[in-house]
């Protein structure tokens, strides 16, 4: 069959990346970076390099269900329609919620949200994005008169100082990463700060790394601010003719930061770093301020941003080559849901409900005969108010709210108990599908069609490559298909994602006048085929920039109502979630460098669940000895909404009184290591967003009798042991464990895997090994082993993909291959480099990343792995004698 290649965008983090396609007209072959695509400009991350992996059938959600039985979309739409307006006329319009997805593509979102809240009635729309970027937009919003990011990736080759708060860009955010790390290649005298309570991966590219107190971010930039003012480095003139507020802002930061040295006591920093970074920020003009995750999940978040902006505004340092403050977007379209009004507190175009004359405007231009006029729950509260029973029907789409909400405990029962839980999604196991009334298998990446938008403001087509699976459809579809049955036939009666564009784009212009920022309507007429053949341009479109604008307020010119910027007052707060003598340890969580969000994609591709592959707690030296617990140990931390198990990874670079756990684990994966069942559901008072950044619990160590590793060709159910499931590329790999015994090990074999085909059975090392074997194939081997040095699954895989001869049946016991066989850890993913290779590279001579990437070619692709490559180094090289 005749090959094909497209360009489309990767679906994952901010950046955006252009992605070229190879594929068949019925699945993707290949991925590669797009050259031309100016976000990546040819490279892709581990992530994105692996999404070919991610796309078969096999795990995808084919047929509508309805209270558990499959029906046609039509029973199951008209079902839908029915049950929703019963439960409207009994309740009103604002018993009915949507939660959506910066997953979702713009054309999903905007009729979602011109449903809801142009026809239904209800402004109870709001977006997992709430979780993530809600306190930039308040602070955008306070500081230049709406949701505007003022600056572009291109901005990193002109920078002479960059500072990272919150943000660990090296694994998050990589091809951002890398271009700033090429940015420093190419000019040495640049400065790069890291602010962040861990040393993580991009630490490698700081002069200076600040690992402040978890929530001292707004104190450090207040004190910044107050040197400014001290050292005669305030743009007095740019003050005075683009901002209002200086004074205030001034004041509230004088009066909390005090001297330095207070502020670094404060903050717990060495007052020499903090000193030195006031230097750089003070003489440094061309300064861009990176932000991420770090600052905006904290219950102070709007503030923290706040603290940024004032001081690039206090130095007029924005709206020019090389500086400004830049947020760094965590998901692929979540600027694009928030260009429609994806949140409960906006409408369409950058409107909200603040003024009257928003509503007024969107509904008329929507003809929408039930417009909402009030903000609706933000996403903690939508889910208190689930659980209250004032929301009697909620439509999830593209998201898993039972693993990323806080508390989430609390969240599945408030599911459990709703009316009608209504979910659109891929996949056919997330834990949230669990609790579904009525499910809606929705189109995936390389299926949609439409455009996202990226961290700088930038649009770019994800195309339709590939037909759905089965009965699944595109959420546009859905959403305008139910619309219809419910009469509102001419309202959303689109033959396609162009025209949903074409729309969106005619409201950004809508009255606009240069009243608000976000403007397409540059596009508003644009053609089915020029439409199909987008090229990426940044917003806004329009007739004064008719090819984009690279970054805005270039010329001064605000959207507040007197054009001016404003500085805010900024009172720093502690974190909510303080750490007491019953919960003495502060929990962190955040990403991975190779999984994404809940794993529904990225835990399919078994090359990237090999750098980590189960739940950890990151913990420093000092409190892996106050808590008795020992490095690869199993470990729960507790609090008092919920636990959390993991392995325990002992490190420097974690601070004392202070762990980090990754935030990708589900019930689908394991069996309790949900990090959203530890964070109690404290927001930000302006953004709602959640505190998930400053958790708090204490750690007791898992004695456990035993550990061992189960390869199973059909998944199985093993729910009496602690348990982690990792696929593979020819099986399921499980990591069992227990606190109690096993009598009988064949026994047990017996009852939960069938009669061993061979087994060796050594008590005295209290090692167990068997395997069951049907028609000359692998169907199951089991290794118990006394601690958790398992052996090497990579040849194990491939033995359920041959007949197993009687050469192979005698190898199996011993759990390898003949001859030397490489075990360890992978650490470049991309080319499968592992630990003990590069280790006995660098005993050979390779005195650095370079050379090892020369020889084995880790770190030559996405350079994910960079950082780790130049710590084994550090490690394990020797400088040999003359």
């Amino acid at each position: 069959m005749a090959t094909l290649k497209n360009q489309t965008t990767c679906p994952y983090c901010g950046v955006g990346c252009g992605v070229n396609t190879t594929h068949d007209g019925q699945r993707i072959i290949a991925v590669s970076g797009d050259e031309d695509h100016p976000a990546n400009q040819g490279r892709l991350c581990v992530k994105g390099s692996a999404l070919h992996e991610t796309t078969a059938m096999e795990g995808r959600l084919l047929k509508p269900r309805v209270d558990g039985r499959e029906h046609s979309w039509n029973t199951t739409l008209d079902t839908l329609a029915t049950r929703l307006e019963g439960i409207i006329a009994a309740h009103g319009p604002e018993s009915v919620a949507m939660y959506l997805s910066g997953q979702l593509l713009t054309e999903d979102y905007y009729v979602a949200n011109k449903l809801m809240k142009g026809f239904i009635g209800s402004a109870h729309v709001d977006t997992n994005s709430r979780l993530c970027m809600s306190s930039t937009v308040v602070g955008y919003k306070r500081a230049f008169g709406g949701d505007l990011q003022p600056c572009s990736y291109g901005d990193i080759d002109h920078a002479e100082l960059m500072v990272l708060v919150g943000s660990n860009a090296a694994w998050n955010h990589p091809i951002l990463y890398q271009r700033m790390v090429a940015a420093k290649n190419a000019n040495p005298d640049i400065k790069v700060v890291l602010i962040d309570p861990r040393r993580t991966a991009t630490a490698d590219l700081a002069d200076l790394h600040l690992a402040l107190k978890p929530g001292t971010d707004a104190l450090i930039f207040n004190a910044i601010l107050a040197a400014l003012a001290e050292r005669n480095a305030l743009d007095a003139e740019y003050i005075d003719a683009h901002t209002e507020g200086f004074d205030a802002a001034l004041s509230a930061a004088q009066t909390s930061a005090g001297d330095l040295a207070e502020v670094a006591r404060k903050a717990d920093v060495p007052l020499a770093d903090l000193e030195q970074l006031v230097d750089w920020f003070c003489t440094t003009e061309r300064t861009l301020t990176f932000f991420s995750q770090g600052i905006n999940q904290s219950s102070s978040g709007t503030d923290k941003v706040n603290s940024i902006i004032n001081c690039h505004l206090a130095t007029g340092r924005l709206g020019r080559p090389g500086m400004g403050p830049f947020s760094l977007t965590g998901q692929p379209n979540a600027m694009g849901g928030r260009e429609v009004g994806g949140l409960a507190n906006q409408l369409a175009a950058h409107m909200d409900f603040s003024q009257s004359a928003f509503v007024e405007r969107v509904g008329r231009f929507w003809q929408a005969p039930n417009m909402a006029t009030r903000e609706g729950y933000k996403a903690v509260d939508l889910f208190e108010a689930i659980e209250r029973g004032e929301i009697k029907a909620v439509w999830i789409m593209a998201t898993n709210p039972l693993v990323s909400l806080p508390d989430a405990n609390r969240v599945r029962r408030a599911l459990e108990k709703c009316e009608l839980v209504i979910v659109s999604e891929c996949m056919a196991n997330t834990d949230t599908l669990e609790l579904a009334d009525i499910v809606l298998p929705a189109s995936g990446w390389s299926e949609k069609n439409g455009t996202v938008t990226n961290s700088e403001r930038r649009i770019s087509r994800q195309r339709g490559l590939v037909p759905p699976p089965g009965d699944a459809q595109h959420d546009w579809w859905i959403i305008c298909e139910l619309a219809k049955r419910m009469g509102y036939r001419e309202a959303f009666d689109y033959a396609s994602p162009a025209a949903i564009f074409r729309e969106h784009a005619r409201l950004s212009g809508f009255e606009n006048n240069r009243t608000r920022g976000f403007d397409i309507s540059g596009m508003a007429e644009l053609s089915d085929l020029a439409y199909d053949s987008l090229k990426p341009i940044q917003w806004p479109v329009n007739e004064q920039a008719p090819e984009g604008t690279p970054r805005l307020f270039a010329d001064g010119h605000f959207f507040t109502p007197n054009n001016r910027a404003r500085l805010l007052p900024v009172t720093p707060q502690a974190p909510k979630q303080q750490p007491s003598s019953e919960y003495p340890l502060i929990v962190n969580s955040g990403r991975i460098r190779d999984q994404w969000h809940t794993m529904t994609r990225t835990g399919r591709a078994a090359r990237l669940l090999q750098h980590h592959a189960e739940p950890f707690i990151e913990i420093h030296p000092d409190d892996a000895r106050r808590f008795q617990v020992e490095h690869l140990q199993l470990a729960e931390l507790q609090n008092e909404l919920g636990r959390y198990r993991g392995r325990i990874r002992i490190t420097d670079q974690q601070r004392p009184g202070e762990v980090f756990i990754p935030m990708h684990w589900t019930r689908q994966f394991t069996q309790t290591g949900i990090s959203g069942s530890l964070f109690a559901p404290e927001v930000d008072p302006f953004s709602g967003q959640p505190e998930s950044k400053q958790g708090r619990a204490t750690l007791k160590p898992l004695h456990m009798c035993w550990e061992a590793r189960l390869l199973v060709r059909e998944e199985r159910s093993i729910e009496d042991h602690w348990w982690t499931r990792v696929p593979l590329n020819h099986c399921t790999s499980y990591r069992l464990a227990d606190t109690e015994a096993v009598e009988n090990w064949r026994d047990w074999c017996e009852s939960h895997l069938g009669a061993p085909s061979l087994w060796l059975d050594d008590q005295a090392h209290q090692r167990f090994r068997a395997a069951g074997i049907q028609n000359n194939r692998l169907d199951w081997i089991l290794l118990v082993e006394p601690n958790a040095e398992l052996p090497d699954l990579a040849w194990l895989d491939t033995c359920f993909d041959v007949e197993v001869d009687l050469d192979t049946r005698r190898q199996l016991l011993d759990a390898k291959a003949p001859g030397e066989q490489a075990t360890g850890a992978v650490i470049c993913s991309c080319f499968q480099v592992r630990e003990p290779d590069i280790i006995s590279a660098i005993i050979e001579g390779a005195d650095s990343a370079q050379a090892l990437g020369e020889q084995l070619k880790c770190g030559t692709n996405c350079g994910s792995c960079v950082p780790e490559l130049k710590e084994l180094v550090k490690v394990h090289h020797v400088e040999k004698s003359a």
